[in-house]
């Protein structure tokens, strides 16, 4: 997977360490000079850093943006946050746009444009160890004596559908072996219907055998 951070702050850096440790290719984009130089060094793995401003569409497209799994934008200021995740879906197309929000007002914009986000006020370790940016997917818990697993899958903004009609769950075609049960939504859940659709930012509850995890991981990043 690769991944195009704007922001080589301490959770810009932190999340460039945990992504490359698990083999994923990262590329940083850090305005401040020393902060680029000092991160070309700590940092270990297949990696890139690129000295200039997240917002600029020539910056991120030095980092490789056009080729990006997923942008993430972790500056200390939300415009900045909010204009570069613009750029990154809107320009490029990255299927997956996720931002740090430092003021939780603010969240309301960015879910308005269909930028996935967590507040800094909340542990965004826990959004980077989860299915945010390792796969989309994240393992609940194992069932059967873990030959079945309960696992939730973020839905990233699609690319063969139209994001704002969603998808039924009738057209996703989950593999044998694997049903989506529920939908998690940011007021709600619910227990899936023939009529239930799903949309960018949802979560949906599946459960399917432990060697499926992998082929749903891929499925719904195609979407």
């Amino acid at each position: 997977m690769y991944v195009v951070i704007a922001g080589g702050g301490k959770i810009g850096a932190y999340l460039a360490k945990v992504l490359l440790e698990s083999k994923n290719e990262v590329a940083v984009i850090e305005e401040k000079l020393s902060t680029a130089d000092r991160l070309s060094v700590q940092l270990t793995g297949s990696y890139l850093v690129i000295h200039g401003d997240g917002c600029d569409s020539r910056y991120q497209e030095d980092a490789g943006i056009r080729k990006a799994d997923i942008f993430v934008a972790t500056t200390g200021q939300d415009d900045s946050n909010l204009v570069s995740c613009e750029i990154a879906q809107r320009v490029f197309n990255v299927p997956r746009c996720i931002a740090r929000v430092n003021d939780p007002r603010n969240l309301r914009i960015f879910r308005k444009v269909g930028i996935e986000c967590v507040s800094s006020t909340t542990l965004i370790a826990n959004m980077i160890e989860e299915e945010a940016l390792l796969g989309s997917v994240s393992v609940v818990s194992s069932l059967t004596h873990g030959d079945v697993a309960l696992i939730e899958v973020v839905i990233p903004r699609m690319r063969h559908h139209d994001n704002a009609s969603g998808i039924p769950i009738a057209s996703v075609p989950m593999p044998e072996g694997s049903l989506i049960a529920a939908i998690v939504t940011e007021n709600d859940a619910e227990v899936i219907t023939e009529n239930s659709v799903l949309y960018p930012g949802d979560k949906a509850v599946v459960v399917a055998d432990n060697d499926l995890v992998d082929e749903i991981r891929e499925l719904f990043r195609d979407l």
